[in-house]
């Protein structure tokens, strides 16, 4: 009885510790600010911490995958949310950004294989049936990192500084980090991950593809997101408390995107209810590339885009599960590399274009990107009989 019990609770602590992990992923954006001033740097040099982090993230989710596909599951998660909360309890004592950086490379080294590790064990935790929205419902734990941490943390930053956002992050991560030891069953393992697991990825030109349309959907979202806080104060004078409300308007929609998205893609198949989403998360950014400089058009914008944020890789997710089961352990990896590589094109091309003060073409620049991954996912149409579980 206990174990069912674990077992029924299982999916919502994996999805508590994708809020851990998607908020030490996504902290740096929500203090740019605070950052620069308190370690005397430029917001470029601060935006780095998520383009370092995001290079670091996408060669150690594939690698991490490989070396711990044998591990028990809940000894590897558990373990892997000790290190992000341990990580960001030192990343509030660091006394410069050089510590800082290198503490976020280590953390975020091992922080790597949280996410595509638990979307792989949700697959085990419940039926066939019920595995594309049980996915889903894992990643909502990015979307509430978008939603609530975020915020909060823009507005702890702004308030006591990075150090006491840093703080409260690692004290999030021990709480997640119990929960889970006590809600996982124990003995789940998965499919090992081997070299030939690999070639037969390789071979596949539908999933090379879904994880092409992965990174340019990022790469889009990257370069406006990570200087998101930096670009409303600079084009509308937005005060830190309305760039935290933007934030949260973002994640809250973000949050709502997941949870229709978890109840249609049973019945639409995820290839059409990854269009729709990709189609909002397009017409968000080209609202927000025209509205640049008007503060209420620019949120607007912002809360459609936020519809598809989470949503668009929690169908990619599902897609190349259903594409090819027996390769999910590395598929999932390398979808979640991928995006780390878009987060760090985008970030370092959106750096690039802040630092140069081209500030209304980052949106423009992030709409090509969009475009050419919508232009993607509807070369992967599945064929109609496949079209339900694909």
């Amino acid at each position: 009885m206990e174990n069912l019990r674990a077992g029924r609770f299982g999916p919502t602590a994996l999805m508590l510790g994708n809020i851990v992990t998607g908020s030490s992923v996504l902290a740096p954006a929500g203090m740019l600010p605070e950052l620069s001033a308190g370690l005397g740097i430029s917001i470029h040099a601060a935006g780095l911490l998520i383009t370092f982090g995001a290079i670091t993230l996408c060669i150690g989710s594939p690698l991490t995958a490989w070396l711990t596909s044998r591990i028990e599951r809940r000894t590897l998660l558990t373990t892997t949310l000790a290190v992000l909360a341990a990580g960001n309890l030192a990343s509030a004592f660091a006394p410069d950004y050089t510590s800082l950086l290198v503490i976020r490379l280590v953390m975020l080294a091992v922080g790597a294989l949280y996410t595509p590790q638990a979307a792989g064990t949700a697959a085990l935790l419940v039926s066939p049936e019920r595995r594309g929205s049980t996915i889903a419902y894992i990643f909502l734990g990015w979307s509430l990192a978008a939603a609530v941490g975020l915020p909060l943390i823009t507005f702890i930053a702004s308030r006591y500084g990075w150090r006491a956002a840093y703080g409260g992050i690692g004290v999030l991560g021990c709480v997640s980090f119990l929960l889970l030891l006590v809600r996982l069953p124990a003995g789940l393992r998965g499919t090992p991950v081997d070299l030939k697991t690999w070639r037969e990825v390789g071979r596949s030109k539908t999933i090379l593809l879904l994880l092409a349309i992965t990174m340019l959907q990022m790469s889009g979202q990257f370069a406006v997101f990570t200087f998101m806080g930096p670009l409303l104060k600079k084009l509308t004078e937005a005060s830190p408390d309305a760039i935290g409300m933007v934030f949260a308007l973002y994640g809250v929609s973000g949050f709502l995107g997941v949870a229709i998205a978890t109840r249609i893609v049973d019945t639409w198949g995820a290839y059409r209810t990854s269009l729709l989403f990709t189609c909002l998360v397009l017409v968000g950014i080209t609202g927000w590339a025209l509205s640049a400089g008007t503060i209420v058009w620019m949120a607007i914008a912002v809360a459609i885009w936020g519809l598809g944020f989470a949503s668009t890789n929690s169908m990619q997710q599902v897609r190349l599960v259903a594409a090819a089961p027996p390769l999910a352990s590395a598929t999932v990896a390398l979808n979640t590399s991928v995006l780390y590589i878009g987060q760090a094109i985008g970030s370092a091309v959106g750096g690039m274009l802040f630092a140069g003060e081209l500030l209304h073409t980052i949106g423009f620049v992030a709409v090509g990107f969009v475009v050419l991954a919508l232009m993607l996912v509807v070369l992967t149409r599945p064929r109609p009989a496949a079209e339900a579980p694909a």
